[in-house]
């Protein structure tokens, strides 16, 4: 069986380790958008053209499940694709806001990409978990994504986004790039626990496996 997985650039290798570690001895196929970087401020439409693309050369190439390692592709494309592609198995990443609330954290923090933050998947993500008492704020981060890909400003960047953010209890990295950077994030918020979808992506995988015939 193949498994193929896509991203704007190399932010979804921290969704391709975490799959691999479950399930070393699959075939992979990853695509590496990086023409494209980055999605999170692209129109519906352009970013609906993009992975329709990149689908159908996955599919082409043999895979039959198919991992969007991208929140904001995830939030804003996966319903049409599964539509689209009733013949392939599709696995999304999204803000773990969910873990984090379940942490039973006060106060988080969920950093994305302005199209992820925009997404109604997002909305609904924080009206479905957030409990009594939560903080949420929800933090868009136009150009960090580009400058992990590109590896150019980052620390630059991230000064700008949150010198002047108060302290979390948790950080949710709602973009796959952001996981690449765990260390330089933390400093800001030394005491939060950072939290990624990686994991829980991982799991749903070994579930479609466990369950093919």
């Amino acid at each position: 069986m193949k498994i193929g997985i896509f991203d704007s650039g190399k932010g979804g290798t921290t969704i391709y380790q975490a799959i691999k570690k479950v399930l070393p001895n699959e075939e992979y196929l990853y695509v590496a958008d990086s023409k494209n970087c980055p999605y999170g401020e692209k129109s519906y439409t352009r970013l609906m053209e993009i992975v329709t693309d990149i689908v159908e050369n996955l599919k082409e190439w043999g895979a039959t499940i198919i991992v969007i390692a991208c929140n904001t592709a995830t939030t804003k494309c996966i319903r049409k694709l599964r539509k689209m592609y009733p013949e392939l198995k599709f696995v999304g990443t999204e803000p773990a806001i969910k873990q984090a609330v379940d942490s039973d954290a006060k106060n988080i923090l969920v950093m994305a990409t302005p199209g992820t933050i925009k997404s109604e998947r997002t909305r609904s993500l924080l009206k479905e978990n957030q409990k009594e008492g939560q903080n949420i704020k929800l933090l868009a981060c136009p150009g960090l994504a580009d400058a992990v890909e590109f590896d150019t400003g980052i620390d630059q960047k991230l000064d700008e986004l949150l010198s002047g953010e108060r302290e979390y209890d948790a950080v949710v990295l709602g973009c796959t790039h952001y996981s690449l950077i765990k260390d330089k994030i933390q400093k800001y918020f030394p005491e939060a626990e950072l939290i990624d979808g990686c994991d829980g992506v991982a799991s749903q995988v070994l579930k479609l496996t466990k369950n093919r015939t």
